[in-house]
């Protein structure tokens, strides 16, 4: 740029008007961060006797925001019989106000997990102060013991394992969780509809995810629930194949498997399609599929393990001679996380219950040539499941044209 030039910003094109946002078009109201705050701390107040401890310190992220509301990316809440504690830094001070209008905030410095700690333990002396083990370091476990040994001896709580205090709760979904992940649902139905329309000979796996993840934000998501699985030919044969720069062929089955969040709620969608015409294996494959999730969405109801559920899939394709080739769970649930209770697997003895959202994925890879995987989420109401999602499965061609 020379001497007196100016530089000059080019003008983008204004839209005329935003495309509706997702909520909107479900027909359903948006979900607010500190929905249901109230009646949760009250559920997890019931179950302190149940973990036998008197307080319970919770630092997992998802765990914190299903309590709370707040979404920041730092804080620690302490929970006990009286008193729902927030501790976070001079950085989220106002959202935690405004997100989680039911704790008290306890202002924190920004400097290591136990100085979020430190100033939630007034009060606790000599009280079981419970934790969740789950993903949390040797290190910051380590802080947190010396955080309560700086105390005064009559101050200090005893800290006591508490593993899965919270995500029994979660699983049980309220109706404004099951309406966002309704919505959530909707717009991934959506956006699968986008990327099988790209679809064709010669375009490549990452070309058709890039096309997924674009249309997602474009539409209204928060962002893309987990990695979007675009696997062709063998490589859908790897339940989990990562895009890559493969191009799609003529007669090649192909697993579509991708997820949305909107409002934190996650959607997640399998659908598998062939570009063109299919070979003899292929209709034998999807009808297989095809009748084992019919089956378990039709018998799976409330009071069973994720055990026996799994098992009414498994036992289908077992039978169409397909058994070996199914390779992991029929389903989990989804909620705030892409992989919550209960889990629906051949050893779970997780009981399904009504209120809960889960998914029904049955699959079948066969080495050298690929895979078929059919899922739908679904919601267990009165006793049985509801299937949420919309997505068609009995188009099975798409383009075949370049």
């Amino acid at each position: 740029m020379g001497p007196g030039e100016r530089l000059r910003v080019p003008r983008l094109p204004r839209r005329a008007r935003p495309p509706a946002q997702p909520a909107e078009r479900a027909g359903v109201a948006p979900v607010t961060e500190a929905t249901g705050t109230g009646a949760r701390l009250a559920r997890l107040r019931e179950r302190l006797d149940a973990l036998d401890v008197d307080a319970l310190l919770v630092s997992a992220p998802s765990n914190r925001r299903w309590l709370s509301g707040f979404t920041g990316s730092a804080g620690v809440l302490v929970v006990d019989a009286r008193r729902a504690r927030i501790a976070t830094d001079g950085r989220y001070h106002e959202q935690a106000q405004r997100q989680s209008p039911e704790f008290e905030l306890v202002p924190a410095p920004l400097r290591s997990v136990a100085s979020f700690v430190a100033p939630l333990l007034d009060g606790l002396g000599g009280a079981r102060l419970g934790f969740e083990p789950g993903g949390l370091t040797v290190a910051e476990h380590m802080e947190w013991v010396g955080a309560i040994e700086g105390l005064p001896a009559g101050d200090r709580p005893r800290l006591v394992p508490a593993p899965g205090a919270v995500e029994p709760l979660r699983a049980i979904k309220d109706a404004a969780e099951v309406e966002a992940l309704t919505v959530a649902v909707y717009l991934g139905d959506e956006v699968w509809a986008h990327a099988a329309s790209c679809l064709r000979d010669g375009v490549t796996e990452r070309e058709v995810a890039w096309e997924a993840q674009r249309h997602a934000y474009e539409h209204g998501a928060d962002g893309m629930a987990f990695e979007t699985i675009i696997a062709a030919g063998p490589n859908g044969a790897m339940a989990h194949h990562r895009p890559s720069d493969a191009a799609i062929a003529a007669g090649q089955p192909v697993v579509m498997d991708l997820g949305v969040i909107v409002g934190g709620y996650r959607s997640d969608l399998t659908r598998t399609v062939c570009v063109g015409e299919p070979d003899e294996a292929f209709p034998r494959v999807y009808d297989a599929v095809l009748a084992a999730q019919e089956m378990a969405e039709e018998r799976i109801e409330a009071g069973m393990t994720g055990g026996q559920a799994h098992a009414i899939a498994a036992t289908v394709l077992a039978e169409a001679g397909y058994g070996d080739r199914f390779t992991h769970g029929l389903g989990h649930g989804v909620g705030l996380d892409i992989h919550e209770a209960p889990r629906l697997s051949a050893d779970s003895e997780d009981l399904l219950a009504d209120g809960q959202v889960v998914t029904v994925e049955p699959g079948v890879y066969i080495p050298g040539w690929g895979g078929v995987r059919i899922e739908d989420q679904c919601v267990m109401e009165d006793g049985r499941l509801r299937v949420i999602s919309r997505a068609a499965k009995l188009d099975l061609e798409v383009g075949g044209g370049s």
